[in-house]
């Protein structure tokens, strides 16, 4: 039986929804479920909790985004959907721009709080995360946002970072009760569309989510770190003998805080210490990078602008394809072209053949570099493709001999 109600009812009814509180959980680059304070926040409010992912149609579209990486994000999604399955949860993939999400959704709800990890993004996500800012401000919507990595936003000074780095690293690991999580559910308002995944596993590539993520922490400790110090240099080697745990912080599959205590029991092991030294140097990069986010787009030593002004299209078009005639260069372009991993020395070694060998600019080659690698993360690309192309002025000048290598 079909009960029509009279207007004024209905204009009520709209008033009522619209005054129901929720609180909605973005996850960003923090793809994880333990070590998650947004979700911790969520277990403890009891408030109606929408948990989302947008895909945006801007940064799908951004020059330096490629497949693999919404591929890897999608698989890191699909291990979220599967965990929160088990609590009667689930995570909705939404596809249009984040501020215009959350206007719709006001026009439904009243958000009280908005959860989400500080994005050390490249400078299109980090302008929207500003407007998104004012938008919060305007509505009185409380946006927490949580430290990633230990990199502090607005930092004036670096003086003593490394130990709150450490500080943050020997931090207590957040446990989430999801069970304790408000379970009732949240439309979503029908103008907002939702992202249809057309996900196709490539074996090729590392795949996403937090259950693979932890396959490779545990191998790395139980066997694959002997000879790491060794191999990480040997581009065949240290395929297996580094970590390769990369993708999986650069997307928050694992927080640095994870890595750093699952291995810090096992520091006395000069591999194992050897490579905690890189996740501290990972770290500092991109707080380096969010103190000077200029170097996404200018030389950090200006007087470098006008050292390559030759930009040769067809030169650079050979070192991508990996036809230049130089056995490794082209190797290890093509390897990455199909597995989206180098290891640090072969990164070096195309980026010193781009910018001294070919003398080209780094700014004419750093987003196609930044497409192909699956760990892309803009705090550590721009900073190490500027110091390999020596427009730093402070770094030792590298020219790497891919005979010789």
């Amino acid at each position: 039986m079909w009960v029509r109600f009279p207007p004024e009812v209905l204009i009520l009814m709209t008033l009522i929804k619209k005054n129901i509180e929720i609180d909605i959980v973005w996850f960003k680059r923090d793809l994880r479920t333990i070590d998650n304070k947004s979700l911790e926040f969520a277990s403890k409010t009891g408030s109606p909790t929408l948990f989302i992912y947008i895909f945006e149609p801007s940064i799908i579209d951004s020059s330096d985004c490629d497949q693999r990486h919404i591929r890897f994000i999608q698989e890191s999604l699909i291990d979220i959907k599967n965990k929160l399955k088990r609590y009667s949860l689930d995570i909705i993939c939404i596809n249009c721009e984040a501020l215009e999400f959350f206007q719709e959704v006001l026009k439904t709800y009243k958000i009280k709080n908005v959860l989400s990890y500080q994005e050390i993004g490249n400078n299109l996500t980090y302008q929207r995360d500003k407007k998104i800012a004012k938008f919060f401000k305007s509505k009185k919507i409380n946006w927490i946002q949580n430290k990633t990595n230990g990199v502090i936003r607005g930092l004036k000074s670096r003086k003593n970072w490394k130990k709150k780095w450490m500080d943050e690293m020997k931090s207590k690991i957040v446990a989430t009760n999801l069970n304790s999580i408000n379970k009732q559910k949240i439309k979503i308002p029908s103008t907002i569309k939702l992202y249809n995944s057309k996900h196709k596993f490539d074996k090729n590539f590392q795949p996403g989510g937090e259950t693979y993520a932890w396959m490779y922490i545990k191998s790395f400790l139980k066997s694959r770190h002997i000879g790491y110090t060794k191999n990480i240099s040997r581009p065949n080697e240290s395929r297996v003998s580094c970590s390769r745990l990369s993708p999986y912080i650069t997307y928050g599959n694992l927080s640095s805080r994870q890595v750093y205590q699952f291995f810090n029991k096992t520091s006395k092991n000069r591999d194992i210490r050897n490579f905690l030294s890189r996740l501290q140097w990972r770290c500092h990069f991109m707080q380096k990078f969010d103190d000077e986010p200029a170097m996404e787009f200018k030389n950090i030593n200006r007087a470098y602008d006008s050292l390559r002004n030759n930009h040769n299209v067809n030169l650079l078009s050979n070192w991508k394809d990996g036809s230049t005639g130089i056995p490794l260069v082209d190797a290890c372009m093509r390897c990455l072209d199909q597995t989206g991993y180098l290891n640090f020395r072969m990164r070096a070694m195309i980026v010193s053949f781009a910018a001294f060998n070919l003398w080209q600019d780094w700014k004419y080659f750093s987003h196609h570099l930044a497409k192909k690698f699956l760990d892309y993360e803009p705090g550590i690309h721009y900073s190490q493709i500027q110091m390999q192309s020596a427009v730093t002025g402070i770094n030792t000048v590298r020219i790497y001999n891919p005979v010789k290598n």
